[in-house]
């Protein structure tokens, strides 16, 4: 009996360690982004037993007016942005794309800023998009992107900077405002992760996946690959440190980022604040998908001075 004990208890060891070998595979692909041409091919088994090999999106063309800026983060990783001015400008306003996307994903949104009158500045997260990098750590060291970008149109001699931001980057938004000493005058989060821990749980359930205990496991070795205890990266803990007025955005249908992730942020938030939800939307461009009510709360929050809490 105690033979076959021991055998068992063998069998469950190799699987645990077989489990976390594939997890700690499919955790890498997760956070690195690949030129195209340098991935090469994938057959099914490696995709399901590694990972999916992850490319850099491509961006579309650029408003013609928008400059070329090059930012330089502190291990010397260049960033591709896109400022786009506008005659008689009231603002500057930042734009960051989610995970995998690129700052061309924020086109309709920036176009609709300037129509307000703002100028844009749209940034590739490092491993995105032009910028330089293959790995995204969902926001974690990420946060000095947004500081790099909020100086960059700070040095302008701007004085009224606006932060938008969608699922990662709206996270990203987060933590920079907890990491540096920057105050934009306000914030639009659009549909942001409660935790990194979310975040996965989220991915898993679009792959259909059990979030416990594979989320956990996602999370704990893409931190160890990167350097840092993932576990951390909380946002709805980041938004107690935000002092500017935000604006938080959710699409109900959104079957990544819960509504009780959105509610616990927004309850954190210890500042003017308002939180819309919209009905027809998932995990995608508000302003796309309901054009005229996304145009009607952003404009409505930009142009007042003091927003009305809900």
């Amino acid at each position: 009996m105690k033979k076959w004990g021991k055998l068992l208890l063998r069998i469950v060891m190799v699987l645990f360690i077989v489990l976390n070998i594939i997890i700690a595979f499919h955790a890498y692909k997760f956070t690195h982004f690949y030129e195209a041409a340098d991935a090469g091919p994938q057959s099914k088994l490696s995709a399901m037993l590694l990972g999916i090999n992850a490319y850099k999106q491509k961006n579309t063309v650029a408003d013609t007016a928008a400059q070329k800026v090059i930012l330089k983060t502190s291990d010397k990783i260049k960033l591709d942005g896109w400022y786009t001015p506008v005659d008689g400008a009231i603002g500057t306003v930042c734009l960051f794309h989610g995970h995998g996307g690129d700052k061309s994903g924020t086109n309709a949104e920036a176009a609709a800023f300037r129509q307000m009158g703002y100028n844009t500045f749209q940034l590739d997260f490092r491993a995105h998009g032009a910028s330089q990098g293959n790995t995204c750590t969902i926001g974690y060291y990420e946060s000095e992107d947004v500081e790099l970008a909020y100086r960059f149109i700070k040095d302008k001699g701007e004085k009224n900077i606006v932060l938008w931001g969608i699922s990662m980057g709206a996270a990203t938004i987060t933590k920079a405002i907890n990491d540096y000493a920057i105050h934009p005058s306000k914030i639009i989060l659009e549909m942001p992760f409660g935790s990194i821990l979310d975040a996965a749980e989220g991915r898993l359930r679009m792959m259909h996946l059990p979030g416990e205990p594979f989320g956990r496991l996602l999370i704990f070795w893409g931190g160890v690959e990167h350097g840092f205890w993932a576990f951390n990266m909380k946002p709805e803990a980041y938004v107690k440190k935000i002092s500017s007025p935000v604006l938080l955005q959710w699409g109900r249908n959104d079957p990544r980022v819960t509504q009780s992730e959105i509610e616990t942020i927004f309850g954190n938030l210890n500042t003017e604040k308002k939180l819309v939800i919209y009905d027809n939307s998932g995990h995608e461009s508000l302003c796309k998908k309901e054009h005229d009510k996304w145009m009607q709360e952003v404009t409505a929050f930009l142009s007042n001075t003091t927003v009305n809490l809900k």
